[in-house]
């Protein structure tokens, strides 16, 4: 070995976690952004751009513009997985970054409804519209980044650092809001206090700016590049080395089109015409996850704070969520290495049945009104419990479909279900509360999505022993729905 210079395997785990670090950064920002919207949701906007109504009518008001956000979800979904698909994963999420900084940014300087009156929830919608297609192409392109450049055996512990920008990134927005209100007093938290928290998303830039110089493009792309090159016997991108001059043929040879070359057209139309299966099965088995978290995270707080129900301090319910998140965001790592050791499909049933069950004992415990017994909730439910079907998804939907149509593929498959799923969440658990005026509604729907992920991943194929090092050339194109899983 040359005196100073590493082994190459210690460089090459170096750089992975790197690029795992990068993507947690991302991943992290990203949700603090989305997600410290649903706590202004839940806590300011109903006053400040939906005056002279009623505590519960507010909130209903105020979480139809958090679900706006979802519904353009799928809108990114199929703009950055196009540019994932075709153009790199690291160059879409460039793109996605800019996008998330810019909207939220602008929220934070935003004038509200005694400012201008209607124009302000108008504003408001359409900023949101523009943070729902940031994060349609968003989890896609970290978790891909992540997954696409860990070691073969190690893909569910690497592809959790993405996840667990979700957790950390409500771990931070909570902290920016506690910290928001410690500093001023409620007339000047309303007045202005609430947009800080969004005018600090211009941290966004310097990220930005660090992941297009510093990190590299994915392993499983560059050979997608190389498959490509292959079958057009072009030169495909900065990835891939320059042939030799081929010998012209004296007859012309018609040379059939591949499966990267297909999938370059329209990744998402390749997607759907080959995969719809495992397209609607990804997105069944990701709606338990999605709606149990944003019971967890956003109604739990309307339901803790919200006059017509239990009236608490903000400060507890916050607290609350602050002590689950930053349990989940220890126990991510190690649940995605437990996926790598004992497979994804029994992770993923046996958490989904758990938080299913827990539903029915996290409300109870949250009408106690008891901090303690408060944060108990938040930890076992979402902390411990949540994690156990949050951490393997990543791998899993990854791992379900081949690299040229991936990014495009898996964004779309669970963000259609963010807006069946998410989206809504907020808004039915809010009408079925002030439809039975009890708790036992909100716990059998948490339930039946619960129900919905078991069987959906129970009807998909194990994928954690998928061989990474094969290409998307390595095998032919499948007749597909025949329940075989491509390669990495």
């Amino acid at each position: 070995m040359v005196p100073g210079k590493k082994p190459p395997q210690d460089a090459s785990k170096k750089s992975t976690l790197k690029i795992a670090a990068a993507a947690l950064a991302a991943s992290s920002i990203e949700n603090y952004d989305f997600f410290i919207y649903g706590t202004a949701a839940a806590l300011v906007f109903p006053d400040l751009f939906f005056p002279g109504q009623s505590p519960l009518a507010g909130a209903l008001l105020s979480f139809s513009t958090f679900a706006i956000g979802f519904i353009a979800r799928p809108v990114g979904a199929v703009i950055f997985g196009h540019l994932g698909d075709v153009h790199g994963r690291k160059r879409s999420l460039v793109m996605v970054l800019l996008t998330m900084g810019l909207g939220t940014t602008l929220i934070g300087v935003l004038p509200t409804y005694d400012a201008i009156g209607p124009g302000a929830p108008l504003l408001l919608v359409l900023l949101r519209l523009v943070q729902g297609i940031a994060l349609g192409g968003q989890t896609g392109g970290v978790i891909l980044l992540a997954m696409e450049s860990a070691p073969p055996r190690r893909r569910g512990f690497y592809s959790s650092f993405a996840l667990a920008g979700g957790p950390a990134g409500i771990l931070v927005g909570n902290f920016a809001f506690l910290i928001a209100d410690g500093i001023t007093d409620s007339d000047s938290f309303d007045a202005w206090g609430w947009r800080l928290p969004f005018l600090a998303s211009v941290a966004l830039l310097g990220l930005t700016i660090y992941i297009q110089l510093r990190i590299e493009e994915t392993k499983a792309f560059k050979r997608l590049q190389r498959a490509a090159a292959a079958e057009s016997g072009e030169e495909a991108g900065p990835f891939v080395k320059p042939k030799p001059e081929p010998v012209p043929e004296p007859v012309p040879v018609v040379v059939p089109e591949g499966r990267a070359a297909r999938a370059a057209r329209s990744p998402v139309l390749e997607a759907l015409r080959r995969y719809p299966r495992r397209i609607v099965l990804i997105g069944g088995a990701y709606i338990g996850i999605n709606v149990t978290y944003y019971l967890f995270m956003t109604f739990a707080v309307a339901y803790g704070t919200n006059d017509d129900i239990l009236d608490m301090p903000k400060s507890r319910m916050l607290l609350g969520v602050l002590c689950g998140a930053a349990v989940q965001l220890v126990m991510l790592p190690v649940a995605g290495a437990l996926s790598d050791r004992f497979g994804r499909r029994g992770m993923l049933t046996v958490g989904s049945a758990l938080v299913g069950v827990w539903a029915f004992v996290f409300w109870p415990l949250l009408n106690t009104e008891s901090p303690v017994v408060i944060v108990i909730a938040f930890v076992v439910g979402l902390g411990l419990l949540h994690t156990t079907m949050y951490a393997p998804q990543g791998a899993f939907f990854a791992e379900t479909f081949p690299t040229e149509t991936r990014y495009s593929a898996m964004s779309l498959s669970i963000q259609v279900a963010s807006v069946v799923g998410g989206a809504l969440a907020p808004l039915i658990a809010t009408s079925l509360y002030a439809w039975t005026d009890s708790w036992l509604a909100i716990a059998a729907y948490m339930a039946g999505v619960c129900l919905i992920t078991v069987v959906s991943v129970l009807l998909l194929p194990e994928t954690y022993r998928i061989d990474v090092e094969e290409t998307a050339a390595a095998r032919p194109a499948e007749a597909d729905e025949a329940g075989t899983v491509t390669s990495i």
